[in-house]
């Protein structure tokens, strides 16, 4: 499969690097943490056939700018999708399928909440809507999301912490999360660690975001019953029953036309079962 990489300026001096492969109706692939857009390289290689698939690396991950935190905007997913929607304007492409997986799924729901003109069908890989996830979490089921409330902390100290051990801090959810530590190769593996050891401000700053400025525009949505109305699918583990609430049901408050998928594989599905991923994938494009 052949890549063509490009820095693309999308919001103020903001550029994102971007993967760029096939030919067709243009499908964004957003990734997740600790990764970056390589998470994709399988699942592009199927879809790539008949489709221009875009990469990005998101906002303060990866090979893209990493502006320094200037407020609770500057990483929110409501600027993180208005990034997605320029780089898929810049690249020719006024609407488009999208797809995101742990992170990039929060700012995927994002973009079709604020972007409905421009997202066709929307997946969701492994995650609940911002407000839905910090609702499930509590008592001593919330450990299993120890890193959500270390980085939602006030500037300074969980970027030290992390710093100070980042190798071993983000390797932690390459290890755990993963049920087939074969998907995710040594190489791989440096890639993301290199990625995030340099990302250490910014991975903080999109998560703090998340406990801040994001439940209060998923709020705003929730009060005022705005939905997706595109045809949306979920892949997703089935972690709702052992933290006791039903994924689906969340998922379809805010997806009425939705297809919910539980999958038996680990966290990384994109890269432990691609198969399942781009089939999933395929089928939503033909709804």
């Amino acid at each position: 499969m052949t890549f063509e990489h490009v820095r693309v300026p999308v919001a103020d001096g903001v550029h994102l690097t971007t993967a760029v492969a096939g030919s067709g109706s243009p499908v964004v692939l957003l990734h997740g943490f600790p990764q970056t857009h390589l998470m994709w390289r399988h699942v592009v290689a199927d879809l790539a056939a008949d489709h221009t698939v875009i990469c990005p690396d998101l906002r303060g991950y990866g090979a893209s700018d990493k502006p320094a935190e200037d407020g609770p905007d500057t990483y929110s997913k409501r600027t993180m999708a208005a990034d997605v929607v320029a780089l898929a304007a810049r690249l020719g492409f006024g609407r488009f399928a999208l797809a995101g997986h742990d992170r990039g799924a929060l700012v995927a729901v994002r973009a079709g909440l604020d972007h409905p003109e421009k997202v066709t069908h929307l997946a969701s890989l492994d995650v609940l809507p911002t407000l839905d996830m910090w609702e499930v979490m509590h008592g001593t089921s919330a450990a299993v999301g120890f890193h959500l409330y270390l980085m939602a902390q006030p500037p300074g100290l969980p970027e030290r912490m992390i710093a100070a051990s980042a190798d071993d801090f983000f390797g932690h959810f390459l290890d755990l999360w993963a049920n087939d530590p074969r998907a995710i190769p040594a190489g791989v593996r440096a890639a993301y660690l290199d990625a995030c050891r340099a990302a250490v401000p910014s991975i903080v700053a999109d998560y703090r975001a998340s406990a801040g400025i994001d439940v209060e525009h998923d709020r705003a949505d929730r009060a005022a019953g705005r939905t997706l109305a595109m045809p949306v699918t979920v892949l997703q583990q089935d972690w709702g029953s052992a933290l006791g609430f039903d994924a689906a049901a969340r998922w379809r408050a805010w997806a009425p036309d939705l297809r919910h998928v539980p999958v038996g594989c680990g966290h990384f599905m994109a890269e432990e079962a691609p198969e399942l991923v781009a089939g999933e994938l395929r089928a939503l494009l033909a709804r």
